[in-house]
C-alpha cells in the first residue's frame, strides 16, 4: 500500500494514495516523428510518481495522476537552423 498524499484535481482536493510502479515491456522508449520539413523528432516520456484518486471516472476506472516529463530530442536538417548571433549584437 502506497502513501497518502493530497492532491489537487479539477479545482477540488482529494486524498490520494501514492502507487508505487514498475516499468514494464521495453521501457520507457522512445516515439520516433519524421516531419514534412525534413525534421527527425524523438520523444519519450519519463514517469516519476503516480497517484490514485478515490474518485471513478465516467467508465467506472478510477482515477489516476501522473506526474510525467517528456524528453524530446531534434535531428533538424542544416536549412532549417539558425546560428546563434555573437553576443555584440543580442542586445
Amino acid at each position: 500500500m502506497g502513501s497518502k498524499v493530497r492532491v489537487t484535481f479539477q479545482g477540488k482536493e482529494y486524498d490520494g494514495e501514492r502507487v508505487d510502479f514498475d516499468t514494464q515491456g521495453e521501457g520507457e522508449g522512445w516515439n520516433k516523428y519524421k516531419l514534412e520539413d525534413g525534421t527527425k523528432l524523438k520523444m519519450k516520456t519519463v514517469v516519476s510518481d503516480i497517484v490514485r484518486l478515490p474518485k471513478s471516472g465516467d467508465d467506472g476506472n478510477p482515477v489516476y495522476l501522473v506526474k510525467s516529463t517528456n524528453i524530446v530530442e531534434a535531428d533538424v536538417p542544416e536549412h532549417l537552423r539558425n546560428l546563434p548571433r555573437p553576443k555584440s549584437e543580442v542586445n
